[in-house]
Formats: structure tokens, C-alpha cells, sequence
């Protein structure tokens, strides 16, 4: 796939829309410790997620906030789920749920951001095979 400077260089990149794109990036940067790539005018910006990135875009006015933040969440992997967490809290995050561990090797924490949309970060403390906690691979699914 070709490179391009004004686009992020994930295979899959979420648009996540927002009344003020502006006020949420910054606090999405100091909630989370995302940044900005690339701002375009006042309703557009990059923003880098560790290998990957999101872009948030402006709430259409035809478009009501809670159809746009229910129904989904975000998973993002980080390396420090607890440091991620009191990151997150010390901004004043919404916590959903606290940081946990799960049978399936991860170490995760939901929170919700400034308009209610959720989050999940999670950390591999584990190389588990999904058959082990009742999951099933893909090679077995279909």
C-alpha cells in the first residue's frame, strides 16, 4: 500500500465525530496521551494512537450526539493499563470500569470521554489460546 503524508498509515482508521473537534482532542491527548498528526480548518484532526490512529470529525448538525456514541466502543492496546488508568482519572475521565484482569490475557479498563463514548484499554499480561477460556480460533469458526 502506498505511503501518505496526509493520511494515517493504519489499515483501519476510526472516524469519531464530536461537537467540538478542537476540545476533544485536547482532552482526548491529556486524558489519554494520544496527538495530533494533522488538524485541517476546525473540523478535522488526526490523531496518533500508539501503531495507529483515529480522526475525529465535526457532528453533523443533523446528527444527534447520543445515536453517534451508543451502540460502540473503542479497544485500544497499551503497554501500562494502570498507568494508562490513573492517566485517564487525573483528567478527569468518567470510569466505567476499573482495571481487571481476564482469562484471555488481558488487563483491561473501560472509561467513558467528555460526550460518553467508551473506551476500553487493554494490556496482554497473557499468551492465552482462546479454546483455554472458551473462545474459539478462526481456523475452528465457519
Amino acid at each position: 500500500m502506498r505511503s501518505n503524508r496526509s493520511m494515517p498509515g493504519g489499515t483501519v482508521i476510526p472516524e469519531l465525530a464530536y461537537p467540538e473537534v478542537a476540545e476533544a482532542a485536547v482532552w482526548l491527548c491529556e486524558a489519554f496521551g494520544f496527538t495530533v498528526r494533522l488538524a485541517i480548518a476546525d473540523h478535522r484532526i488526526q490523531l496518533n494512537v500508539g501503531d495507529g490512529a483515529v480522526v475525529l470529525t465535526r457532528l453533523a448538525n443533523d446528527v444527534s450526539l447520543e445515536a453517534v456514541v451508543s451502540g460502540h466502543a473503542v479497544m485500544v492496546r497499551v503497554e501500562d493499563t494502570d498507568a494508562h488508568h490513573a492517566r485517564a482519572r487525573q483528567a478527569g475521565a468518567v470510569i466505567i470500569g476499573p482495571p481487571a484482569d481476564f482469562p484471555y490475557g488481558e488487563r483491561q479498563y473501560t472509561v467513558a470521554d467528555l460526550v460518553g463514548r467508551r473506551w476500553t484499554f487493554s494490556q496482554s499480561i497473557a499468551d492465552v489460546a482462546p479454546e483455554e477460556w472458551g473462545g474459539m480460533s478462526g481456523e475452528f469458526w465457519g
